[in-house]
Parts: C-alpha cells; structure tokens; sequence
C-alpha cells in the first residue's frame, strides 16, 4: 500500500476548458495536493483535454483564463504537461516541430505545455503513486 502522507500524482485531463469542468477542477486539486504537500509529477492532456494548451484561447476578459492559469501553475511548480500528440494534431493543436513536419502556417501551443506520445504517459503513470483522471462528464 502507498504511503498516503506524501503522495506523487499524474494527473489526466479529457475535458476542454469552456465546455467542461474538468480544467478548472483539476487545478483546484492540483493546487490542494501542493499545499497539502504532496507532488504532481506530470499533466497529460488527451481528447479535447488538449485545448487547454491552446496559445490562441481567448475568453472575455471577464472570465478566467484557462490555459494561462494552468501555465502559469506549471511554471511556477515545474510540472510536466503533455498533450497526446494524436489527440493535439486531430484538434489543430501543434508546436514548432509538428508546424515544420506538416507545413502549417503556424504553431500554437501554449508554453510551458509539451507535445508527446502514450510513453511520456506511461513513464508518468509508473513514477506517481496516484493517477487521477478529469473527464469532461455527460
């Protein structure tokens, strides 16, 4: 059994932010687990998870913005965040390497987020004690 006082976690967000809960619910525990002492090792994003790494959202400005709340919570922290490389490319979603691969006329992922395959995942999901998973819902 897992020793709970000090707990490493991977956390999995599918839901997109503005259509889902799941972003905004994740962060809350993520900030808890923090002050509680416990670490996140990694953040992947998978399905329309992988918006929230989006450098083009722009919401009203009277509304939280997402994907600079959690960018600014992984710098300050040093977490890992991947987006499912299949997921981010079927959504729009590529850095500099993917834009030159398939000649897009611009990237646009959002530092300090990262694009990767299922193996940054599961070398995650081995190196945490706790993998919680953030669904859209429905």
């Amino acid at each position: 059994m897992a020793d709970t006082r000090s707990a490493t976690f991977a956390l999995v967000i599918t839901g997109a932010p503005y259509s889902s809960q799941a972003p905004q619910t994740a962060l809350g525990f993520a900030k808890a687990a923090i002050a509680a002492g416990h670490r996140i090792d990694r953040v992947f994003l998978y399905g329309d998870g992988v918006h929230l790494a989006s450098a083009l959202c722009a919401p009203p400005s009277d509304e939280p913005h997402w994907p600079q709340e959690w960018a600014g919570f992984l710098e300050q922290h040093g977490i890992s965040a991947i987006a499912c490389i299949a997921s981010a490319l079927r959504r729009g979603l590529v850095n500099e390497a993917e834009q030159k691969r398939y000649q897009l006329p611009s990237a646009n992922l959002l530092r300090p987020f990262d694009i990767a395959g299922l193996g940054d995942w599961v070398e995650g999901r081995m190196t945490s004690t706790r993998t919680l998973y953030f669904h859209a819902g429905g």
